[in-house]
């Protein structure tokens, strides 16, 4: 029996094998990944390493085992046909015969475009008969702080959120979610609204910018429509442009405030403050 953790080489991957590592023998764990190149530190570990594309069905045959535990982490490829993707994979969990398969959704709330795949990947796992785990991850705190340097140049904090709040969560409180489900039990056909325990809104998130930078930084609020230009004129492409600022629409109609506490309760702790965030943001 193995923990498979699919995208192991990902952002919230990556912080899932490591907490795993701390809490199971390493050969217990299977990280799947595109480049095993990528994947060398865990293998130096003892993680066993397979190689697999969500893009290439042919690739998950003979990949799970029966009794195995798996962490489907949705894709990120928006162009690529994301439900077909992750169908790829629990087509494979079934006819192994898995014990659980976990998925990363997004929140329940969610009305957004970002949302579309997920439900669709949810009524796709449900029709499997597979006992699931839905783990309905709300906003990342590095959806915002990773990328600081447009902010700091131009003091300002430019979103489409008008007054809404976000509960959001560090990676590694979202990837702490997903071990609690893997090596616990009596998580079979379960769903967790996830988020961090203290919602915000940008103008509270410019403050505490200006309070750890010293500067004065604001949050200028602006339409959805003026958010895609801003986006595409930064270069991304003006699908996944729409897609973001649909979620800002999302977001000041408070979908992406979440007050379940399941999050925290999981972990075991409380969720990571966004100010801490910030201050780890701002030394790296």
């Amino acid at each position: 029996m193995s923990i498979v953790v699919t995208g192991a080489t990902g952002h919230l991957g990556r912080h899932v094998v490591e907490q795993l590592l701390e809490k199971v023998p390493a050969e217990q764990i299977t990280a799947v990944v595109r480049d095993r190149a990528k994947a060398a530190d865990f293998a130096d570990r003892g993680v066993r390493l397979a190689v697999a594309d969500y893009n290439a069905p042919e690739t998950f045959e003979g990949l799970f085992a029966v009794g195995d535990k798996v962490l489907l982490i949705s894709g990120n490829e928006f162009d690529k046909g994301r439900v077909r993707q992750h169908t790829v994979v629990i087509d494979a969990a079934k006819a192994a015969g898995v014990a659980l398969l976990a998925y990363t959704s997004a929140p329940g709330s969610l009305t957004a475009a970002l949302a579309d795949d997920h439900r669709a990947t949810e009524e796709v796992l449900l029709a499997s008969g597979l006992p699931y785990s839905l783990l309905r991850n709300a906003w990342y705190h590095e959806n915002y702080t990773e990328n600081l340097a447009p902010v700091l140049e131009h003091g300002a904090v430019v979103q489409a959120a008008g007054d809404g709040r976000v509960s959001s969560a560090s990676r590694a409180d979202y990837a702490a979610a997903a071990v609690a489900v893997l090596t616990g039990e009596g998580h079979e056909n379960t769903t967790y609204e996830l988020g961090g325990d203290e919602a915000w809104g940008f103008a509270e998130y410019a403050a505490e910018l200006s309070r750890q930078t010293g500067r004065e930084i604001v949050y200028s609020p602006v339409t959805t429509d003026a958010l895609v230009g801003i986006l595409t004129g930064a270069g991304l492409p003006a699908p996944l442009a729409a897609v973001l600022a649909g979620v800002d629409a999302s977001i000041e109609k408070g979908e992406l405030a979440v007050s379940s506490g399941d999050l925290s309760r999981l972990i075991g702790r409380p969720t990571t403050p966004l100010a801490e965030a910030v201050t780890v943001a701002l030394k790296g």
